[in-house]
């Protein structure tokens, strides 16, 4: 099987995803939100899975509203194999179908290398590393089983692609992992046409770090993470710079394109 050549087709229908539908895990706040919002507004329908029950049920519907998309929401733990088959089967049930899956659940960590533990080590790869394994093999399955293909995007990191700062371990090794995998993956789903791609985003202001840009210059320099002060394009990432690339993993843009990781730091990585 090969992936069509979508060359005669219109801008419009190329950035569309009418008639598709998504999953995307953790996406009841952040990147995963913000990824969500352009994948519906863009015509997806789209299944939230979170820990957070409450939160991703407000986030669906307030999505569902903006967009006019049908955008739902159940529990899902990414770290738990059998949790991530319930989440693929829900919406199997839902939508009968599953043409893009996005790995976004991850967690941060900051300890030293020397007073990192094997439980925290454990716990970090568990969500970040083993989560989009889990994701990505259990979606690829269904895909394959639909015969229609489908395209996997991975949330990785500049921490996949550098060793961005002191006490970033575990969430570097993670990161460099979903990298590696994304490789990997595009080489054995290609056949049947599953494409696979990561994105590997910067310094991004969500919910959870507003806070840094009310911090003086000093103390952005003192955390001694790149591009946390200021990218080479002049400030920080935005949750949405992050999702808008996403959706052009997602959309028939990047037909061609499998196994890349594309940075999104405003050039740090560069």
């Amino acid at each position: 099987m090969a992936v069509r050549d979508v060359s005669a087709l219109p801008l419009t229908e190329l950035i569309s995803l009418k008639g598709r539908n998504a999953v995307i895990t953790g996406a009841a706040w952040g990147l995963g939100r913000a990824t969500a919002f352009r994948l519906a507004e863009a015509g997806a329908s789209v299944l939230i899975g979170d820990v957070d029950t409450d939160k991703a049920k407000a986030t669906a519907a307030d999505i569902s509203l903006a967009t006019g998309a049908r955008v739902l929401s159940t529990y899902s733990d990414a770290g738990d194999s059998a949790s991530v088959v319930g989440l693929v089967d829900h919406a199997i049930k839902q939508f009968g179908n599953i043409d893009i899956w996005v790995n976004n659940a991850g967690l941060p960590s900051s300890v030293p290398v020397f007073d990192l533990s094997e439980e925290e080590f454990d716990r970090v790869v568990a969500i970040t590393l083993k989560g989009t394994f889990l994701g990505a093999r259990e979606a690829a399955r269904r895909m394959v089983e639909a015969g229609r293909g489908g395209t996997i995007v991975n949330v990785a990191s500049l921490a996949g692609l550098l060793g961005i700062s002191p006490g970033q371990s575990a969430y570097v090794a993670a990161k460099h992992g979903v990298v590696g995998l994304t490789k990997t993956m595009a080489i054995e789903l290609g056949k049947h046409d599953i494409r696979v791609m990561a994105v590997a985003p910067g310094v991004c202001l969500t919910e959870k770090t507003a806070f840094l840009a009310d911090l003086p210059p000093e103390k952005l320099k003192a955390i001694g993470i790149p591009g946390i002060d200021t990218s080479r394009l002049g400030r920080v990432g935005t949750a949405d710079d992050v999702a808008r690339v996403i959706l052009f993993c997602a959309s028939d843009m990047a037909m061609f394109m499998s196994g890349c990781t594309l940075p999104v730091d405003g050039g740090i990585a560069s």
